[in-house]
Formats: structure tokens, sequence, C-alpha cells
């Protein structure tokens, strides 16, 4: 988290990217929803790629880094995290896409 809104903008529009085109970085299906059909997880995928329901209880940062929805009564939540390019530990720059590895994960809400 950074306070500076250059940087903070620039780890919005990064996030913003993955989470709509699905480029700069990984989409991963995790938990128990790893485990449904293909079709579940598009429409996952298509509800986080028009998710646009950001606030301040959701996204207090200012990021565009998390999300929930529901699909037929089923809770989802998605989030993005930032790795270094070993994908070991955290990237200390976000907003570099040089040396880091946006991870979009989606994911039951119960398996938070």
């Amino acid at each position: 988290m950074s306070n500076d809104p250059a940087i903070v903008a620039k780890i919005r529009e990064l996030n913003d990217q993955l989470r709509t085109t699905a480029t700069g970085g990984k989409i991963v299906i995790v938990g128990a929803l790893s485990g449904q059909p293909l079709s579940e997880h598009a429409a996952a995928l298509s509800h986080v790629r028009r998710f646009d329901k950001f606030d301040e209880g959701n996204d207090p940062y200012g990021e565009h880094d998390f999300g929930a929805f529901e699909i037929d009564g089923q809770r989802y939540h998605w989030k993005i995290d930032y790795f270094a390019l070993d994908e070991m530990s955290g990237s200390e720059h976000p907003e570099d896409p040089n040396v880091t590895v946006r991870v979009l994960s989606i994911y039951y809400a119960e398996d938070q």
C-alpha cells in the first residue's frame, strides 16, 4: 500500500488491466471452485471482468484489488496479490510490472 496517488493510480491501472483483459498477470481458480465445471469458472471470470462496484468497504486503498459477487445464490470473491518475479515473496513495487507478477485468484467466499 502506498500513500502516493501516482503509485496507487498505476497499481489500479495494472489491476484493472488484468481483471478486465486477462493480460499482465495470471488468473487462477482456487479452492472448491477449482473442482467445478469449466462453465462455472467461465461464469465467475465473466463477473470478475465486469466488476465495477468498488467502494470504501472493499477497496479502501483505491487499488481495485478485491471484489465480491453472487451467481445464483453462490457468493464468490476475487483478489489480486503482488509477487516478486520468483513468486516466492511479495513484490516491493507492485506499481512496476517489470518486477511484479500479479495473480488474480477467484474462489468461493466460504473458502477464504
